[in-house]
């Protein structure tokens, strides 16, 4: 069964200039979130495959809205990552169905490749509650210059039987970023770390 969206929100970052400096190219996070209703809320259920079969559709709808909103082509992604909000009449296990077993296959075709997990967060919460997104290369997590992270929040979501999911895809790394670490240009891309 399809998720039962209620909202979708696109946002855009773009840092041109950070401690007097110039940042050139400009960083650029784009930020994708979709408000669905939890079709597990108010009761315990034991297979949650109906809330992985949405992490998969929300993996793949998203990831493409994150690059559409950046303006590049899924190969100019650099960094990811996932978070979801469930409302109080849902468990953190709903989070888990929906960000882990299948949500990544899709995020990666949406960003070509994609050889390292994608870094995630979950929580409870009520209407306008925050999460902060991780962000890591997609390729290599090794690349300390990408470790980063952009706050998600729904001022109406997530009502008590909803959930927030959210993903986050960047096209370069922490703006200014000089504690080094594995460089960009030494990325081989094959363990996910390296």
């Amino acid at each position: 069964m399809p998720a039962k969206i209620r909202k979708i929100i696109v946002q855009t970052d773009e840092v041109r200039v950070d401690m007097g400096r110039e940042v050139q190219p400009p960083v650029r996070k784009a930020l994708a979130m979709a408000v669905i209703e939890n079709p597990c809320a108010g009761r315990y259920v034991e297979n949650l495959d109906e809330l992985v079969a949405i992490g998969e559709e929300l993996g793949a709808l998203l990831g493409a809205r994150c690059v559409q909103a950046l303006g590049i082509e899924p190969g100019q992604a650099q960094s990811y990552g996932k978070a979801a909000i469930v409302g109080e009449a849902g468990e953190l296990e709903h989070a888990a169905a929906i960000l882990h077993p299948k949500l990544g296959a899709p995020l990666r075709v949406a960003v070509e490749k994609g050889a390292a997990l994608v870094p995630s967060s979950k929580k409870i919460g009520g209407l306008g509650t925050a999460i902060d997104v991780p962000l890591g290369h997609k390729d290599a997590a090794y690349v300390r210059s990408h470790f980063d992270a952009m706050e998600a929040r729904v001022a109406d979501a997530p009502r008590a039987n909803e959930i927030v999911v959210a993903i986050v895809v960047t096209d370069g790394g922490r703006p200014l970023a000089r504690v080094g670490g594995l460089q960009v240009s030494d990325i081989q891309g094959v363990d996910g770390l390296r």
